[in-house]
């Protein structure tokens, strides 16, 4: 059965304003264009308030039922893509009261007791705000699981570790990858907590100061499988904390597969020559026929500035407004459906770059040669020795000047040559700076050393198989 929508005057702006009054703000602040991503929201939202205005008496049983199935043939319509929106209704609230007076009647007119747009959609985006940290935590996983693959498949590769971009000292390639599991585990953690500071209600805050009608907010929260109501009405319609901190968990991941984007672009460059991408994750050049661009990975770390450039808007946006709630605050449906949207394809985009990329251990094998990046070692062992770390340090530094002024290494030197240098120093000694002996000696808890790796695959493996 079909019924009349509201005569337009008769809406929510007909009270105060005459014919045709807000036909020209409307046009400017309808927010349906981009908020009818929360009509999941929305109709659970009102749900859950049919039932709660049924339990305190407020609507009798049949109109609860009528309104919840009115609901239901809506939501339907939204799946089905045959759902038509009205720019003059606004917003996603506004539009689902039309189509359900048109499909209910008056008694869809009903559903708005006790109710404000104004708790309405803080409600919706409370909801979203928690699917959406679930949704990227994820999805953060799928990337870590792909990390850890790799990982185990190449735990016995040694490339250089870098630090200033220079070779620093020998690591395992099992154990490069899991420092961004790492990574990824704390934002899952730091989701994880923007999902439980979601977990407000704010119906029964109305407009701002609460209602006279005899609500049950706290039965709505738990319908909702939320924690509870809000302490204080104003703070419950005007709050967007949660949206910021899910902002920036979203940028502190962002920040994290950057930086494995950019190791991606450099290690994929002939110069270093580490992994090579598979081609569904590269593309050609329009003139340069040899070309293979790791665009993938460029995009994502490109990307980030995006995501970044969202918090920093909502930030800027709810500085300083007074209490309680301003349309301003629509801006953060933008924010946070964009990032959203940017966080989950990059995501997805890195972790099938990584999950196909083929690591190429002669190259890693090959950037170690003649690089030094094992003295460390040597400098260790005359500490051992009873020499003074500094006076060790200098003396291994004056190894490497005569090595690089002959255009030899350590071992090519004779036992005269390296006493001459230092007493202690001796071709054993020197033996220790061979890169699979500089990494077996990193024992310490977090070391590079294979068995402290193994350590290090189960405990992210640990983190990957929990939900």
């Amino acid at each position: 059965m079909s019924h009349k929508a509201q005569e337009p005057g008769a809406g929510i702006h007909g009270g105060r304003l005459g014919p045709g009054g807000g036909s020209r703000a409307k046009a400017f602040t309808a927010s349906i264009p981009f908020d009818h991503r929360l009509y999941r929201e929305d109709l659970a939202g009102s749900r859950a308030h049919a039932r709660m205005l049924g339990r305190v008496g407020l609507l009798t049983g049949t109109e609860v039922e009528r309104i919840v199935q009115g609901l239901d043939a809506i939501e339907r319509e939204f799946e089905a893509g045959t759902f038509q929106a009205r720019l003059e209704d606004e917003d996603i609230h506004l539009n689902v009261e039309r189509r359900l007076v048109e499909l209910i009647g008056p008694v869809g007119g009903k559903l708005h007791m006790a109710r404000s747009r104004n708790d309405q959609v803080a409600l919706d985006m409370h909801l979203f705000a928690r699917a959406a940290a679930r949704t990227v935590a994820e999805a953060a996983r799928g990337l870590q699981r792909a990390l850890l693959d790799q990982a185990e498949a190449g735990r016995d590769l040694v490339l250089p570790g870098y630090t200033h971009l220079q070779h620093a000292q020998p690591v395992m390639w099992a154990q490069h990858l899991l420092a961004y599991c790492c990574m990824l585990q704390r934002d899952r953690e730091r989701l994880g907590d923007a999902w439980r500071r979601a977990g407000r209600s704010p119906l029964g805050a109305a407009a701002l100061a609460g209602t006279s009608l005899p609500v049950d907010s706290a039965w709505v929260a738990t319908e909702l499988g939320l924690e509870g109501p809000y302490a204080n009405s104003m703070d419950a319609v005007s709050d967007r904390d949660f949206v910021l901190e899910l902002l920036a968990a979203f940028s502190v991941l962002m920040v994290h597969v950057s930086r494995l984007a950019e190791e991606l672009v450099l290690w994929s460059s002939r110069e270093f020559g580490f992994i090579e991408p598979d081609d569904a994750y590269a593309t050609g050049s329009s003139i340069m026929p040899q070309k293979k661009n790791p665009d993938v990975a460029e995009l994502v770390r490109g990307k980030t500035g995006r995501v970044f450039g969202q918090l920093v808007a909502l930030l800027t946006t709810l500085k300083a407004l007074p209490l309680a709630y301003h349309s301003d605050m629509q801006e953060d449906k933008p924010a946070l459906f964009d990032a959203l949207d940017t966080v989950l394809g990059c995501l997805e985009a890195l972790t099938g770059m990584v999950a196909t990329m083929h690591p190429r251990p002669e190259r890693m094998a090959a950037a170690l040669e003649g690089d030094f990046s094992g003295v460390t070692d040597v400098a260790d062992g005359l500490a051992q020795a009873g020499v003074p770390f500094r006076a060790a340090h200098a003396a291994v530094a004056h190894l490497v000047r005569t090595c690089l002024e002959n255009g030899r290494q350590p071992q090519d030197l004779d036992p005269a040559e390296l006493a001459a240098i230092h007493p202690l120093l001796t071709p054993a000694l020197v033996a220790r700076a061979e890169p699979s002996a500089v990494v077996a000696t990193r024992r310490s808890p977090g070391g590079t050393a294979p068995e402290r790796v193994a350590e290090q695959l189960d405990l992210v493996r640990g983190w990957v198989e929990r939900p």
